[in-house]
């Protein structure tokens, strides 16, 4: 994969990769940026999120369950000290429909986390990651299941 990064000024960039998709990224006022788009830790843990979530709606899909809405949160703590880097993350997988298998979920989740998702299988290799689901009536928007997948491989 080949991605460019070109300086903007302050402490902005704009990129682009294989995708010919051009994305921006700063940094916050205090470091000298213009607080103007994501920083790169935040794209990091997008990627993950979304990584993990095409996969995991993809394969509901596949199962054809009745899924309306879909969710996908992740939550990652960081280092006090430089580099900061991800030192645990939790993902949450919110799933809104009528009728949605709980088993279906579980197996998404399962083949994302330990056979789909690139980021998911390299960034757990740098921490640790929980993953957690909540399937949620179409209607009234309750909880009707909740859970966590806990990962094989490690």
């Amino acid at each position: 994969m080949d991605v460019t990064m070109n300086w903007m000024g302050k402490m902005s960039f704009e990129g682009m990769g294989e995708s010919g998709v051009v994305q921006k990224i700063d940094a916050d006022t205090s470091v000298g940026g213009e607080n103007g788009a994501p920083r790169p830790m935040e794209l990091l843990a997008m990627g993950l999120a979304g990584c993990t979530g095409m996969d995991v709606i993809s394969i509901l899909q596949k199962k054809q369950q009745p899924v309306v809405g879909f969710q996908v949160n992740l939550r990652a703590e960081r280092a006090e000290e430089h580099p900061k880097v991800f030192t645990q993350a939790v993902i949450e997988y919110l799933v809104i429909g009528r009728g949605v298998n709980e088993a279906a979920l579980l197996r998404s989740i399962e083949l994302s986390a330990e056979r789909y998702c690139p980021a998911q299988a390299m960034l757990g290799k740098a921490f640790p990651m929980r993953l957690i689901y909540k399937i949620l009536d179409e209607e009234s928007k309750v909880v009707l299941r909740e859970g966590e997948y806990v990962q094989k491989s490690k």
